[in-house]
């Protein structure tokens, strides 16, 4: 159990700190790419062609190495929550995922991801406003989590396309 509790321990602490080295990675290939482009500004005011040429090219590798750190990041980040997460979270919490007494004003149906919904189904009444309680990621803009019976819906509420479905995520 003491390894246990140590190992999340370093876990705990070592996370934050990987975070703060891509922040910090970004920030300096940032600021690469700005003396890059004073660079290429001071050649074309004071330079001749060749120097322009040599400035263009450095520009072009820092702003490729910018865009491979922002990838790196975005697919770290995507890495965090998995689509089954929650599961083995509800298998120890299972009062936190009860059904409970949930009403609706209209009969199940099962959603699809990229279809349409109406409003009435994503209607403020039915969102999840907790999605961390529930392990879910957080909704991006413009987006909701919905319950509709036992299932969980990622809804875009500007027109109702229906994103992500976990099916059963109720008990």
């Amino acid at each position: 159990m003491r390894k246990i509790l140590f190992a999340g321990l370093i876990a705990a602490t070592m996370l934050p700190s990987m975070v703060m080295a891509q922040n910090g990675e970004l920030r300096r290939d940032r600021q690469d790419v700005r003396e890059q482009q004073r660079d290429v500004r001071d050649a074309r005011q004071y330079g001749d062609r060749r120097d322009v040429r040599n400035e263009r090219g450095d520009l072009r590798d820092a702003r490729q190495e910018l865009r491979e750190d922002r990838r790196d990041v975005r697919n770290d980040r995507a890495r965090e929550w998995r689509r089954d997460d929650w599961r083995s979270y509800r298998n120890t919490n299972r009062n936190l995922y009860a059904r409970g007494n949930w009403n609706s004003n209209f009969r199940y149906q099962a959603f699809n991801s990229g279809g349409r919904i109406s409003s009435g189904y994503y209607a403020p009444r039915y969102y999840i406003n907790d999605y961390a309680r529930y392990r879910l990621p957080r909704p991006g803009y413009n987006q909701r989590w919905v319950r509709h019976y036992n299932d969980v819906l990622l809804v875009d509420v500007r027109g109702g396309r229906v994103i992500d479905v976990l099916r059963n995520f109720y008990l």
